[in-house]
């Protein structure tokens, strides 16, 4: 199932639904008692975007040092549980998956993650999403008597009912990280006085786990791969925000510009399975024995690997850029419709290039990420002479720290 039709579900079946468990909360709900309440098992709610799920390491790992690594569990559609393992920041028993293959199945598998977790007794949900109606439907289902989530105040943001007891503002001026991590510590405060708050983000990062490959992945995965320093192009975002692609002829570009001033490097383009053929395309265009295909030649494990061994990875704001970030690989973001200000990767090896045009960005979060453009000038305004200049910059650094 694509990502415009569950946005369409999550509008059509989810206003209604956010509308009957509101009223039926005002009716047969009880009041939080006063004063900050008592947390003792936590689920996240964060259904989509595994790039996300990174950016909210530093949130996992506060409401672990809370109650306990055994007591956080989270729920995802079934792809993004991946990332999750990879944090190793909670059991990988305590991750309830949605399978949205089809309506029936997210359904159903809905339903059955939602009865496993009542049955848990969890306490506390903390919804992730900014205004899905879904996940703030899955917090109201699980159980949990305590929910920290954002909420449209004076229609501040997309319609979804009533249905959290901490209700926060969405401040479009924090960090992504930041403002998950502001989820978990609202549950220290008197659900009466939010949203107010009286205190400022923590400015200190949780740093996370770094990826560390076994001997075996590390050499079937150099088996696939020319000998020499090697970069990586990504030139495909998820269908979640075709604007997020910069033109892939110019990736081709690119990268003949990079064989031609770098001889001694190669160039990889990645992709997921669904898009090896596209990238095998372009690939032929570049037309160069030093260019490789390896779109949908790699598990996720092994594109993790894969970063672990290259120099550079250039990309569209997808999640690669956040996968990357657990990994020492240098990493060049393309930025247009969304800005770097809150979604940037969170990596010191992390550079962003964005040209802050006066419609840019037009996707955010009260707008549930949907825009009226259809012509994202914000990346065609990236030129191929801007990123290559960045690129050689990058690797010049790298080589020189041999």
């Amino acid at each position: 199932m694509n990502i415009p039709l569950l946005q369409k579900i999550d509008r059509w079946a989810g206003v209604p639904l956010c509308f009957l468990l509101t009223l039926g909360r005002k009716v047969f709900g009880r009041s939080l008692p006063p004063g900050p309440v008592g947390v003792r098992r936590i689920l996240f709610v964060k259904l989509a975007e595994q790039g996300s799920t990174v950016l909210a390491g530093a949130a996992l790992a506060r409401a672990v040092k809370m109650v306990g690594r055994e007591n956080v569990f989270f729920v995802a559609f079934e792809e993004n549980r991946f990332i999750l393992d990879l944090l190793q920041l909670i059991p990988e028993e305590n991750v309830f998956t949605i399978c949205r293959n089809s309506a029936s199945q997210l359904a159903s598998s809905a339903w059955q993650a939602i009865r496993r977790m009542r049955r848990l007794k969890l306490d506390t949900a903390v919804d992730m999403e900014f205004f899905a109606r879904g996940s703030a439907i899955v917090a109201c289902l699980s159980g949990a008597r305590v929910r920290v989530g954002f909420h449209a105040f004076f229609g501040a943001g997309p319609y979804r009912g009533d249905l959290m007891t901490h209700r926060l503002l969405y401040n479009p001026h924090l960090h992504t990280a930041a403002m998950f991590q502001v989820l978990v510590e609202a549950l220290t405060c008197d659900p009466a006085r939010l949203p107010t708050l009286d205190f400022a983000p923590s400015i200190t990062e949780h740093v996370l786990c770094p990826f560390a490959s076994r001997p075996e992945e590390t050499e079937a995965v150099r088996a696939m791969l020319p000998a020499g320093p090697i970069i990586l192009l990504n030139p495909n975002a998820s269908d979640l925000l075709p604007l997020r692609r910069w033109p892939n002829e110019r990736y081709v570009e690119l990268a003949r510009l990079l064989l031609e001033q770098l001889p001694e490097a190669h160039v990889g383009f990645t992709g997921a399975p669904e898009e090896a053929e596209e990238t095998m395309r372009l690939v032929r265009e570049v037309d160069s024995q030093r260019c490789i295909c390896l779109g949908g030649k790699t598990t996720l494990r092994q594109l993790m690997v894969l970063y672990t061994l290259s120099e550079i990875l250039v990309t569209n704001d997808s999640g690669p850029a956040h996968f990357a970030a657990l990994t020492p690989i240098h990493i060049i973001t393309l930025f247009g419709p969304e800005t770097p200000a809150l979604f940037a990767a969170r990596s010191p090896r992390h550079v962003a290039i964005w040209k802050g045009l006066a419609c840019s960005p037009c996707v955010n979060a009260f707008n549930n990420r949907q825009s009226p453009c259809r012509d994202n000038i914000c990346m065609q305004q990236i030129t191929v002479e801007q990123v290559f200049k960045e690129v050689c910059r990058v690797y010049a650094l790298r080589m020189s720290a041999e």
